[in-house]
């Protein structure tokens, strides 16, 4: 009877560190950065002006790399550093808590309530707001 009740004990605490995911524990994709995520900043949505418009020449913490003349995508150094700056804006495993997320999204689907570039997604289920809140999970 006793190891059943351990056996039981062991099984739980296993079931809570597997469903327990820190930021830590996430490990952002470089690749699915670049190939599902900057592609996010350059495209151009519904009456709003791309991210890239306005982040190559801001003066906050989401600033882009400017694309070289003649360019439409970022160097792989540029896409580097975008990673970089992006990073600063997220909290690894958690959408909800990333600024990358929040700023752009419209406050009575949960977002931030100032992002001067309008709300680029009305709610979560943004297929775009999707890509970013997989990648920000690890996905």
């Amino acid at each position: 009877m006793k190891s059943y009740k351990f056996l039981i004990a062991l099984l739980l605490a296993i079931a809570l560190q597997v469903g327990t995911l820190s930021a830590a524990d996430v490990a952002l994709d470089y690749d699915a950065f670049k190939t599902r995520v900057e592609p996010i900043f350059l495209k151009k949505r519904p009456g709003h002006a791309r991210c890239y418009v306005c982040h190559a020449d801001s003066n906050n913490a989401f600033r882009l790399q400017k694309l070289s003349p003649g360019m439409t995508f970022w160097s792989e150094e540029q896409s580097q550093r975008n990673f970089q700056t992006v990073r600063a804006l997220i909290v690894p495993g958690e959408p909800e808590h990333s600024k990358l997320l929040l700023q752009p999204l419209a406050p009575e689907a949960g977002g931030l309530p100032f992002h001067s570039g309008g709300r680029q997604f009305s709610s979560k289920d943004d297929p775009d707001w999707k890509i970013l809140a997989q990648w920000v999970r690890g996905n």
